[in-house]
């Protein structure tokens, strides 16, 4: 049961790195546009349909919100808005790091901070409950181990920052810049965090024993990325009437292939958290795993964003040493999924 849990967090983490594919063939959008629009599945439809499967027969959405306390409703959706801030600079590490080093240093930050950040934060608010006694040793293991690939890979970055001249970098990622690339990914890491607290605050909002083990964290899900809509809605926007780009949305020639192109980038973003509640369901047995559960589906979406960059050429032009780094890195990672259950 537990292979199959994480073979499943694994399979949302694939399609989760494959997002920016269909992204990159969007035309004459700008990035306010396609943002908002993909937004508005990856972050409202889809995760208000997996919503739905925790509502058991002859309950409704009304019934499941009115029974959860409001202060955890509240706090789930304002760190929803929080994280929304991580997504917005997300597609900035992208541009100036590229797929594969952008989202490495993102999701690390991500995935340390969002690990240890939950129980630490319900410990402020629900000190009774004792979260802190969540973070096992094998958990703190497992981030550092988490971390220590990240960095690993980091280390690639930088080395291929130093190797490459301005024209092989800006060949395989037009807008190369490391030092700003590294900055916008830091803060993004650090607000994506948020997302792995607001589940935590919305652990609890579902049916309990009325909802399968496996949909318990949807409505949790939906509520975040709610937040997050809006924070990303409003940006969209701003960025709309700024950059006087209102009329992509009227672009009829383009419209529908656009169109499709969003909602296939937002059902393959969607499907890493879908996963990772799915896969939850199936890690009961090991408390140590749920708690790394999160932390485990950054650092795989870390492993498939290389694997993309390889295939996109990122790497290209690289000396064989730090392919060598980037490979030892990602080696890592995927010990690191296993390591706090061997522990």
């Amino acid at each position: 049961m537990i292979f199959l849990g994480l073979l499943i967090i694994a399979v949302g983490s694939f399609f989760q790195s494959s997002c920016y594919v269909p992204i990159n063939k969007i035309k004459d959008w700008s990035w306010e546009s396609y943002w908002f629009v993909q937004a508005v599945f990856a972050f409202l439809l889809l995760p208000f349909l997996g919503m739905m499967l925790a509502i058991p027969e002859n309950h409704t959405i009304g019934e499941l919100f009115e029974s959860a306390p409001p202060f955890n409703i509240w706090m789930t959706i304002l760190f929803g808005a929080l994280w929304g801030v991580g997504g917005l600079t997300f597609g900035l590490s992208m541009r100036y790091l590229g797929v594969a080093l952008g989202q490495s240093i993102a999701l690390g930050t991500c995935a340390g901070l969002g690990t240890i950040m939950g129980p630490v934060m319900l410990q402020i608010f629900f000190p009774e409950q004792d979260p802190l006694s969540q973070l096992t040793f094998s958990v703190i293991i497992g981030v550092i181990v988490t971390l220590a690939g990240i960095n690993i890979i980091g280390i690639a970055g930088a080395m291929k920052a130093n190797t490459l001249s301005e024209d092989e970098k800006k060949s395989s990622v037009k807008d190369f810049n490391f030092p700003k690339g590294i900055l916008i990914a830091l803060l993004c890491g650090f607000m994506s965090g948020c997302f792995n607290i607001g589940l935590a605050f919305g652990a609890d909002i579902n049916f309990g024993a009325l909802t399968q083990a496996e949909y318990k964290t949807l409505p949790a899900t939906f509520l975040v990325t709610l937040g997050g809509f809006v924070t990303n809605a409003v940006y969209c926007f701003y960025q709309n009437q700024k950059n006087h780009t209102w009329s992509d949305y009227g672009k009829g020639n383009v419209f529908f292939n656009n169109l499709l192109l969003c909602i296939l980038a937002g059902a393959l973003w969607y499907s890493q958290f879908f996963g990772l509640s799915i896969g939850k369901g199936y890690l009961v047995e090991s408390p140590t795993l749920m708690t790394l559960s999160f932390c485990i589906l950054m650092a795989l979406n870390v492993v498939f964003s290389n694997v993309w960059g390889i295939i996109l050429k990122e790497w290209k032009g690289c000396p064989p040493r730090t392919i060598a780094v980037l490979i030892v890195g990602i080696i890592v990672l995927v010990i690191s999924c296993f390591l706090p259950q061997i522990i």
